[in-house]
């Protein structure tokens, strides 16, 4: 309250000098006179307005991944799909990037959880991806996370710790050159036993973007 009533008090003695001065004579008089005076050049350098860079992502519009039944054999249970594509859009400049930062976006799978029945699970550990870079990169600045495999092995040497918080996408510590848009999906695979109980599993997978020095 002590502030507005401040700057009504302002505005007011502003307002009183202004009709104080319709009022005079001597002015209008001098207004009048064409004699010689001084003039004062005014100026101002108005800068364009800046916008800071920003570092965002997003995930192409999807109703879910639905995995198929594919590759199972006598060792496994294999069910496939592909992960909506990951886009990361950097509009920094090279000025705004701290010295050593890099960001990724890592992926995280919570428990599938069978409908109806939640007594039923299938851990995290279960579900592995093969991440695939989809965006130039001849830059070599941002490349695809390191494929992961389930705990149940498909044979190919990934890692065998299944999604609890693999990298999808990472950049070059320091680099403009990550400056721009970088897309990227994977290819999901979830490895069970042979004998893993038959029901309908949810999961939820969740993307996060990390800046990181």
């Amino acid at each position: 309250m002590k502030s507005t009533r401040t700057t009504e008090l302002l505005a007011a003695s502003v307002l009183g000098l202004t009709l104080a001065g319709a009022g005079l004579a001597g002015p209008a008089a001098a207004a009048d006179d064409p004699g010689t005076g001084n003039g004062i050049d005014v100026s101002v350098n108005i800068t364009p307005t800046t916008t800071p860079g920003q570092l965002s992502m997003t995930v192409a519009d999807n109703n879910g991944v639905s995995l198929q039944e594919n590759g199972s054999d006598a060792a496994a249970r294999q069910f496939t799909g592909t992960l909506p594509t990951v886009t990361v859009t950097d509009t920094r400049s090279p000025e705004e990037i701290p010295q050593g930062e890099y960001w990724a976006v890592v992926g995280q799978a919570s428990q599938f959880v069978a409908t109806g029945d939640p007594a039923k699970t299938i851990g995290p550990e279960y579900l592995g991806w093969k991440p695939r870079l989809l965006s130039d990169s001849s830059t070599g600045a941002v490349s695809a996370g390191e494929p992961v495999s389930s705990v149940v092995s498909d044979g190919t040497g990934a890692p065998e710790v299944g999604l609890k918080g693999q990298e999808l996408l990472v950049s070059t510590a320091n680099s403009a050159d990550e400056i721009g848009t970088s897309k990227v999906n994977a290819d999901l695979a979830l490895r069970t036993s042979p004998d893993v109980a038959a029901g309908e599993y949810h999961s939820t997978l969740t993307l996060s973007l990390f800046n990181q020095s």
